[in-house]
């Protein structure tokens, strides 16, 4: 019986094993994306939008704003135009309401028209130009403390 047990054990460690390789190969090996997919195309005029793991990214699709905790986030981000002054989207900024505290709290969505400007040298890579800033305006509802149009600064 214990030869048996022994047998099992190392078929199911083996079949682990090969699982984890095939996973972390197939996660670490570079996606393809569709050409219509230019998240993370770098652009030869265009500033980028810098995210939380200094990837820099051109008319994404979704976007972290609050990296520490993943909070707030923008999604479903379609964009008007994307050019040296500036860009423009619609989407939806998914804000959690932090109630009775964070862990705890509901995300709720609400529609956004997004807007970056003010292009400079990205300190990563000074030939790249980045957006500085972004401005978030709510046509509707919005987060609970939120103004109306809320700007903040992008890091660098």
């Amino acid at each position: 019986m214990r030869g048996h047990r022994t047998t099992r054990t190392a078929a199911l460690l083996c079949a682990a094993l090969g699982l984890t390789a095939a996973v972390g190969t197939a996660s670490a090996a570079p996606t393809a994306s569709p050409p219509a997919d230019r998240s993370t195309a770098r652009p030869t005029a265009s500033p980028v939008l810098v995210d939380c793991l200094w990837h820099p990214k051109v008319r994404p699709s979704a976007f972290i704003l609050a990296c520490g905790d993943g909070n707030s986030r923008l999604a479903s981000l379609k964009w008007d135009h994307w050019n040296a002054k500036s860009a423009e989207a619609r989407g939806t900024n998914v804000v959690n309401d932090c109630k009775p505290y964070c862990a705890a709290g509901t995300f709720h969505s609400y529609p956004v028209v997004v807007r970056l400007d003010k292009a400079q040298p990205w300190t990563k890579d000074p030939q790249t130009q980045r957006y500085d800033r972004i401005v978030l305006e709510y046509p509707a509802q919005r987060p609970e403390q939120f103004e109306k149009v809320m700007t903040y600064p992008l890091w660098d």
